[in-house]
């Protein structure tokens, strides 16, 4: 019984604490999104990604191609020269994969791209939320983004918009790119508009046709 007390004024003294404490959130993926440099640094490591894919697809379309080539030839060749050709074939399935390592893996060639393009942003991030914190008297600062079960976030505590600022992204800025984004997605494109006037004229000559053609029957 006593244990049960003494674990019951524990809670109460953490849920005090807590709400003696000062919070608030924000959005790490909004904000990343609004940075340019971010947008830039990760056309970049999306480039490289292309190219290294490429580069290995290459790699196992020359494997496929010697795969098959030996398979059409295995029955005419000697012994020697067949394990000689199979020593190949192990040769470059172990080149491909270890390209596939090197580029994809863990601590690999495109880890360390990312490393070197975006960690410096995100501790641009963090160390801007360090000021805000430090500023505003903030203990915790959440990341809505981090998937943590956040259920509700009241506005009021919302600091997404402070950050861009202090890393100096305007809120015109901001509100910009939500404007650009909406107006993209409701405007209809000019090729979808040509397309429709197209099929109109086209429809309305089909019935012009139609309509002389029964004339002329009726003559």
């Amino acid at each position: 019984m006593k244990l049960k007390t003494a674990i019951s004024i524990l809670f109460a003294l953490l849920a005090f604490h807590c709400q003696a404490q000062k919070y608030a959130c924000f959005d790490s993926e909004y904000v990343l999104s609004n940075l340019p440099d971010y947008q830039q640094a990760q056309r970049r490591l999306d480039q490289y990604a292309v190219d290294w894919q490429k580069e290995l697809e290459a790699k196992q379309q020359e494997l496929e191609e010697l795969r098959n080539a030996y398979q059409q030839e295995a029955y005419l060749l000697p012994e020697n020269l067949k394990r000689r050709r199979l020593d190949d074939l192990r040769t470059k399935e172990q080149d491909v994969k270890t390209l596939q390592r090197e580029r994809f893996g863990v601590g690999g060639d495109l880890d360390k791209k990312r490393a070197e393009l975006i960690k410096p942003v995100q501790d641009r991030v963090y160390n801007a939320l360090q000021r805000l914190a430090t500023e505003k008297g903030y203990a915790f600062i959440f990341d809505k983004a981090s998937g943590s079960a956040i259920a509700y976030v009241n506005q009021k505590y919302e600091v997404s918009s402070q950050i861009l600022e202090m890393l100096g992204v305007t809120g015109s800025a901001q509100q910009g790119n939500a404007t650009q984004t909406k107006e993209t997605g409701n405007k209809p494109s000019s090729t979808t508009s040509s397309k429709s006037d197209s099929n109109k004229k086209t429809q309305r000559g089909d019935k012009q046709s139609q309509s002389s053609e029964k004339t002329r029957l009726k003559r």
